[in-house]
């Protein structure tokens, strides 16, 4: 049992009668990370969230939360989370201090402070005279992660915080949310189905498409693999793994090897002529090599078979 996971989901899945919603689905968030959820709308997202929190029963398969079954410690392991699942719902007519004392007393919290503590944290004043029905989107996302955090939770699950907003409101939200991880230490489960804002703020992504997880990495080595490389096409990948380490003093990491005839390099300073007469040296069939600039976007298209996401 992995400790260092906040959230671990073993072979989760929802099925409603003959469709199957969300199927199979392994994930793990590291403590004190950002993972990004990624995919389209429809993709499943929210149903995982969901049974993470128990707001939905899963069909079969398993939640872990901070390394416990959820069952063993279902009452206490929630007062260490935060969530936001689809719209915050507030009272249009009050002020966002007066919603969150009611949530505050409704959650039986302790800290004195709590609610002040809370707005200052996503920038919003503390005894605002404006009701909440008056907010702009970016200001009702900031209460809704306000209240999500009043108690001070180790994890927070956030269902597309950004959704409707503007791009000045999105760049705020997401600005607040980086910061609550690297100032606050939350550890936080994030889901959109905008790529380039989950590529901008998550430290981890899983990749979901109909219901099914496809890919689940760190950003830097998905960004690994959409950077520039040189992509060569051998009749020997082994021989060329060497030749890259021995004769043109790569190491491991600046190439990848993809499959029995694809090698990636990524150190695209490297000397072509140089290589090329090193492969033929040792024998090594070439029949290929090209520069490749391959974005997310692309990446997302590759692995899911399908059409972009925004």
């Amino acid at each position: 049992m992995k400790e260092s996971y906040a959230i671990e989901t073993r072979h989760l899945t929802k099925r409603y009668g003959e469709q199957v919603a969300v199927n199979d689905v392994c994930l793990h968030v590291p403590k004190g990370h950002i993972y990004g959820l990624l995919g389209r709308n429809g993709a499943g997202k929210t149903s995982i969230m969901k049974m993470i929190l128990q707001l939905m029963p899963a069909t079969s398969g398993e939640t872990l939360l901070f390394g416990e079954p959820v069952k063993r410690r279902e009452r206490s392991v929630f007062q260490r989370i935060g969530a936001i699942i689809e719209t915050p719902g507030f009272y249009p007519n009050l002020t966002g201090t007066e919603n969150l004392e009611i949530f505050a007393k409704l959650r039986g919290t302790i800290r004195p402070d709590a609610v002040e503590h809370a707005l200052q944290v996503v920038g919003l004043p503390y005894k605002d005279k404006k009701l909440f029905g008056e907010y702009s989107l970016g200001m009702k996302q900031r209460l809704g992660i306000a209240n999500a955090i009043m108690h001070d939770p180790e994890l927070l699950i956030l269902d597309e915080p950004t959704n409707g907003l503007d791009p000045i409101g999105i760049a705020e939200v997401r600005a607040f949310i980086r910061s609550l991880s690297e100032k606050e230490g939350k550890t936080i489960l994030v889901s959109s189905h905008i790529l380039s804002e989950i590529s901008m703020l998550a430290d981890d992504i899983g990749i979901l498409d109909h219901g099914v997880l496809l890919e689940e990495e760190t950003m830097e080595e998905l960004k690994k693999k959409n950077q520039k490389y040189i992509l060569l096409q051998v009749s020997d990948t082994a021989a060329t793994a060497r030749i890259l380490e021995q004769r043109m003093a790569l190491q491991v990491g600046e190439y990848s090897i993809q499959d029995t005839t694809s090698v990636k390099i990524f150190k695209t300073t490297i000397d072509r002529e140089a290589l090329v007469r090193e492969l033929t040296l040792q024998g090594v069939g070439l029949s290929g090599l090209a520069e490749k600039d391959d974005t997310l976007e692309d990446y997302f298209k590759k692995i899911t078979g399908g059409e972009g996401i925004a």
